[in-house]
C-alpha cells in the first residue's frame, strides 16, 4: 500500500513539472495513508528528474520520520497540519506558480469571475491573513498551516480545494495526491484568467450566486450530472 502511495506522490510531483507550475526544485506534493496515519512527501531540494519512488520520505502525523533516507520537504509541517485538521483530504500540493503566487503576494483572494472558476471552487479562492513576526520567527512552517486552518473556519475545504497564503504562494489539496495536483493546475488557470479579467474590466463583480451554484453542483455533490455514470 505504501509503495503505491510513494509512486502516486512521485507522479503528482512530476505533474507539477509537466504543467509548468514549478521551477527547479520549487514546490512539493504529498499524500496520506489514513489507515496507517503515514504521510509520503517529496524530499527537500532534490531535482525532479532524479526522483524515484524510493526517494519519497515517510512521516507520521506528528512529524516523526518513518521511512526514507533523505530529508523531507521543508514544508512538511504545513502539510501535516492540513492533514490533521482536514480529515477528508488525501493529498496536498504546494507550488509557487506565477499567477496564483501573484494574487497571494498581493494579499487578494481570487474572485469567482466565471464558470470555469465555479466548476472547481464554490466561491472566491481564500487568502490567509499575513503571519505576525512572532509566527514567522517561531515554527514558521507549522504556523503557515495554522493560518490556512484559521482562514477555513466556516468554509468547506472540499468545496474550496485551495488557498493563497498571503505574501507566499498557493496550496491545493484533494482526495488524493493526484487530485491535489489537478486542483493546483486549475488554481493557476483561474488565477491567470482572473488577472486578465481585472485587467480588462477592473469593475467586474463576478458571476451570480445562481450561476456559481449551477456550475459547481453539476460536477460536485449528490446531484452531479457531469461525466459518465459508473
Amino acid at each position: 500500500m505504501l509503495d503505491e502511495l510513494k509512486s502516486e506522490v512521485l507522479e503528482a510531483n512530476l505533474e507539477l513539472v509537466r504543467r509548468g507550475l514549478v521551477l527547479y526544485t520549487f514546490g512539493n506534493a504529498s499524500g496520506i495513508d489514513r489507515e496507517q496515519g503515514l504521510v509520503v512527501i517529496k524530499p527537500s531540494g532534490v531535482a525532479y528528474e532524479k526522483l524515484t519512488p524510493d526517494d519519497m520520505v515517510v512521516s507520521d502525523l506528528n512529524g516523526k520520520i518513518a521511512g526514507g533516507k533523505l530529508k523531507p520537504s521543508s514544508d512538511l509541517d504545513t502539510h501535516l497540519e492540513l492533514y490533521r485538521e482536514f480529515p477528508a483530504i488525501g493529498g496536498v500540493v504546494h507550488t509557487h506558480s506565477e499567477f496564483a503566487t501573484a494574487w497571494a503576494q498581493a494579499g487578494r483572494e481570487i474572485p469567482a469571475f466565471g464558470t470555469t472558476h465555479a466548476d472547481y471552487f464554490h466561491g472566491p479562492v481564500p487568502v490567509t491573513e499575513s503571519l505576525r513576526d512572532d509566527e514567522v520567527g517561531d515554527d514558521y512552517v507549522l504556523n503557515t498551516g495554522k493560518a490556512i486552518v484559521r482562514r477555513f473556519r466556516g468554509l468547506d475545504p472540499i468545496a474550496l480545494p485551495g488557498v493563497l497564503v498571503a505574501g507566499h504562494a498557493p496550496f491545493a489539496w484533494g482526495k488524493s495526491a493526484l487530485e491535489a495536483a489537478y486542483h493546483a493546475v486549475v488554481l493557476e488557470a483561474v488565477a491567470r484568467m482572473a488577472f486578465y479579467t481585472t485587467t480588462l474590466n477592473p469593475e467586474c463583480s463576478g458571476i451570480s450566486q445562481a450561476l456559481l451554484d449551477r456550475h459547481h453542483f453539476r460536477k460536485h455533490g449528490a446531484k452531479a450530472t457531469y461525466g459518465q455514470r459508473s
